[in-house]
């Protein structure tokens, strides 16, 4: 069996010698937009006042579903949207005055590969057609019109396909970046399942199809089918089964962009469709909650902590088993925990079933297997998520090595929820020494792909306040 996503694996794990030698410097002149239009298409507004999702957030996380309230299918597109992916609000940098977005939907860098196309059969009051979702305006561009839910692997009303432009993430962090563009897309995947079941519905999710075949009826060039996402919603509509291209020129990104052959590498051989069928199904976990937040004020409330208030204030164990459970179990992801500070817990290194491993204080240690980041050592918790990938491989074939990733991002994006409802923050951490974590761990067998912290946010005095849209 063929091993690309071995080599790439290696080839991309951060070693000090290898940071030591890197003479990459940002491009800030050849940035790429964080924004993808498609020029031409006819747009379709989202209501700007369609209500909020009648959903707790820790209710939505256990797999619970909010009593659906939306009017028409635009409401109910704008709901969903608006809680997965849109604008969230924006910062200014107080030392120049340079404005920016946050999106409800995080992302590594705040970078945004992940790009939202979707196609409607049967919504009420809304037209039948393929569309890309617009975040910059919370606008809906039809790209075409009639039946293209047919065709796209899952059937329902409203069916999602979601990409990737790995560029986006290789402008910063070269070929290491298409990890990120798969946490990515397991983060954007999680926003998608979570909102949609504050909005009363569930999702089914999709890996496997045929790449090329699914871009070319997107129209898409720049852009990677990596997801496919049924949402099972109610059509009370009339399907128009007649399809007819609009268009829209998507624009242009950067004024140049760097080949990475080894995220091409990678992607090229999980094209292939070998091993067992990957499919998903949300699944709900025997718990309750008390004083549960609505999904719809957490969900936009989110934010990536930028460090953590080290020694200040605590979580509790309680709290902690909530963010495990949130975490889910199965898959091929296993989060261990350096514990730094959680009421009636000793700080040292956990199992995910709290099986103590190391004896000792981690903070040291956490910070300095995450590249030094002071963040992964002033949080309450950081996670190392490992994954079993030879298993993940096993089963898939190359493709594995996404699902893999996906697992990964889309627990990260149960933390931040889990936490923010419990009234703490969270970060996702990318860069990590690979070997080094296993090393620590004493692993026998599994990669780490993610690092994730959860403690409480500090205020970044090099920032304005955030305006919340």
């Amino acid at each position: 069996m063929s091993a690309v996503w071995r080599r790439y694996h290696e080839a991309t794990k951060h070693t000090v010698e290898r940071l030591r030698r890197s003479r990459h410097f940002l491009d800030w002149a050849n940035m790429p937009d964080p924004f993808r239009h498609y020029e031409g298409a006819p747009v379709v507004d989202l209501p700007a006042d369609a209500p909020a999702p009648l959903c707790g957030a820790l209710e939505a996380l256990r797999g619970g579903l909010g009593r659906p309230n939306a009017r028409d299918g635009a409401e109910f597109l704008s709901q969903l949207l608006f809680h997965t992916a849109a604008i969230s609000a924006t910062r200014v940098v107080a030392a120049t005055g340079h404005r920016y977005a946050l999106r409800v939907n995080p992302s590594s860098g705040n970078l945004h590969p992940t790009e939202f196309h979707f196609a409607t059969r049967g919504l009420k009051g809304w037209p039948d057609g393929l569309y890309h979702y617009r975040p910059s305006s919370h606008m809906a561009e039809q790209r075409a019109t009639g039946d293209w839910v047919s065709g796209l692997g899952l059937e329902a009303p409203l069916v999602f396909v979601l990409t990737t432009i790995a560029w986006r993430e290789a402008w910063k962090y070269q070929s290491r970046a298409y990890r990120y563009c798969c946490h990515d897309m397991g983060h954007a995947w999680e926003a998608l399942n979570l909102a949609a079941r504050a909005c009363g519905y569930g999702t089914r999710a999709r890996g496997d199809f045929r790449d090329d075949e699914l871009s070319r009826m997107l129209g898409v060039t720049d852009e990677w089918a990596m997801l496919v996402v049924a949402v099972d919603c109610e059509a009370k509509g009339t399907a128009i089964r007649e399809r007819r291209w609009t268009g829209g020129t998507p624009n242009r990104l950067s004024e140049e962009i760097v080949p990475y052959p080894l995220i091409e590498e990678v992607h090229e051989a999980g094209r292939e469709l070998t091993g067992e069928r990957w499919e998903q199904r949300a699944g709900a976990a025997e718990h309750s909650y008390k004083d549960d937040e609505p999904f719809a004020v957490v969900a936009r409330r989110r934010r990536s902590a930028l460090d953590f208030r080290g020694g200040e204030r605590s979580i509790t164990l309680e709290q902690l088993r909530t963010l495990l459970e949130a975490a889910g179990r199965g898959g091929f992801v296993d989060p261990w925990a350096y514990v730094h500070r959680v009421e009636g817990m000793e700080p040292g290194l956990y199992r995910s079933n709290l099986e103590l491993v190391r004896r000792e204080d981690q903070r040291v240690v956490a910070a300095g297997l995450s590249l030094g980041q002071d963040l992964a050592g002033n949080s309450c918790v950081t996670f190392s998520m490992i994954a079993d990938l030879e298993r993940a491989t096993a089963l898939h074939g190359e493709r594995g090595y996404r699902y893999a990733h996906f697992e990964a991002g889309a627990i990260g994006q149960r933390l931040y929820i889990a936490a923010e409802a419990m009234g703490f923050q969270s970060t996702g951490i990318g860069a990590f020494y690979d070997d080094a974590v296993h090393r620590y761990l004493e692993l026998e067998q599994g990669q780490v792909i993610y690092h994730f912290a959860c403690g409480y946010a500090v205020k970044d005095e090099r920032l304005g306040p955030v305006d919340h849209d």
